[in-house]
């Protein structure tokens, strides 16, 4: 069973009842069609903002082992990527109940503490970590928002916790001061600026605009999609449109992307992508006449029931990009069970594999404490046998066999950066409801 304790949305994930709770449903915001229905980045996954300043203002205590593993999330409930928190949760509770079913970690169940990310525009993340590292926690698993990410990374590696998030995707991240204690489990935005450009340039864009949100996010995923444009024959027709998500307006920068006369538009944003594409239906470029480009931070469900602020159709034909692979019917069953309220399963996959990474990584090093975690998460992933389910990687374990864990979100081979060497980035179409499905789904490796 799954019994909460009130944190903000704390729980301890307990037993084999969890399991049967469950294994045979599915959550809500993963790679499949779900998937294609919610922002990513993560953007920061997939959202984003530029680089605060260091959270490390005082000294937190250092974590230490006391024989049970403890996860605490740090995932949207508010701001601009609350869409993707229900599949993250999901996908963390899963897990949770999964390990938990297969005899939990070193003799004791895995505990999980829920906290709200925010986004940047609150103080929300800092207040969640302050309260999660005084319970003791071994790992977090989030932000979602690489923006958000930067706002306390600091902090919670001074407290010797692995941080691994199931989102993030800016570059920024990837040679982060981070003592090693930063990990994620969706790809840089090396990857998808990449897929993203290539994509664009292949549906024969040649005067190519990009509206892109100010952060570390939409910065990352401009210059990675830039290269890949131009290295595909492609240019862009102005420098790229950088804007305020928090602005009242966005008339200006429309009038600009308007005035270049592009014959393809990218927007790389968050929930502020709907008050976009009203302006450029305003002044006549909206997609039915521009074709447009979304990426995992806007890559929403906006139909009618979901977002009742475009009107059916308004999206017919927007193309988008989203990093993981096509999430499994079972996984979505199982997730489902988990949430039954779910609509999306985008980061699920992502998010459950981050758990049982570090669930693994514990029982390899013997102990819960977050640098025998850290020390051992790479070894967990790569260079072993398979497995892909954590009772199968748990036995190979105990027969003191070496393993390459790869799960829901596809292989994961942590580089020694914490970045996943390889992902798979999913592209995504609307159709006339205003809804995503998936197109196809591309492996490839991060440089």
């Amino acid at each position: 069973m799954i019994r909460r304790a009130r944190g903000w949305r704390s729980i301890a994930v307990l037993g084999i009842a969890g399991l049967a709770l469950a294994a045979c449903g599915g959550d809500d915001e993963g790679s499949g069609e779900a998937t294609s229905s919610d922002t990513s980045e993560a953007p920061e996954s997939s959202a984003e903002s530029s680089a605060p300043e260091s959270s490390a203002e005082a000294a937190p205590p250092v974590n230490e082992a006391d024989g049970t593993l403890t996860v605490g999330t740090l995932l949207p409930e508010t701001g601009g990527l609350a869409f993707l928190g229900p599949p993250e949760f999901a996908g963390v509770d899963l897990a949770a109940a999964e390990i938990n079913a297969a005899g939990g970690v070193l003799g004791q169940d895995v505990v999980v503490s829920d906290s709200d990310s925010g986004d940047t525009s609150t103080d929300i993340a800092n207040q969640s970590v302050d309260r999660l590292l005084g319970e003791g926690v071994d790992a977090i698993i989030g932000a979602a928002s690489s923006g958000v990410t930067l706002t306390v990374i600091d902090k919670i590696a001074a407290a010797q916790v692995v941080q691994m998030s199931p989102a993030n995707t800016s570059p920024t991240l990837t040679d982060y001061a981070d003592d090693g204690f930063y990990f994620r489990t969706a790809p840089s935005d090396v990857l998808q600026g990449r897929v993203l450009g290539d994509l664009v340039a292949t549906d024969g864009c040649t005067a190519v605009a990009i509206m892109a949100l100010d952060d570390s996010y939409g910065e990352g995923l401009t210059e990675n999609a830039t290269l890949s444009l131009e290295a595909s024959g492609a240019a862009l027709a102005l420098d790229p449109v950088v804007y305020d998500p928090e602005a009242s307006t966005f008339s200006a920068e429309v009038t600009q992307v308007a005035a270049a006369n592009p014959d393809c538009l990218i927007i790389i944003g968050f929930a502020e992508t709907v008050q976009v594409i009203q302006e450029l239906v305003a002044q006549g470029i909206g997609p039915s006449a521009l074709p447009t480009y979304f990426v995992d931070g806007n890559l929403a469900d906006y139909s009618a029931d979901a977002d009742p602020n475009l009107p059916p159709g308004t999206l017919t034909g927007v193309k988008g990009t989203l990093p993981g692979a096509d999430t499994s019917d079972d996984f979505q069953a199982r997730l489902l069970e988990t949430d039954p309220s779910l609509t999306s399963f985008a980061y699920a996959p992502e998010s459950y594999d981050a758990t049982i990474l570090i669930a693994l990584a514990a029982v390899a090093g013997g102990s819960d404490d977050g640098v025998t975690i850290r020390d051992n998460l790479v070894a967990v992933s790569r260079d072993g046998e398979k497995c892909t389910d954590f009772a199968a990687c748990i036995a190979l374990l105990d027969a003191g066999t070496d393993i390459d864990y790869d799960g829901q979100s596809g292989p994961i081979e942590f580089a020694e950066s914490g970045d996943p060497s390889s992902a798979t980035i999913g592209i995504y179409q609307y159709d006339d409801q205003n809804k995503n499905t998936p197109l196809e789904f591309l492996p490839g490796t991060v440089e």
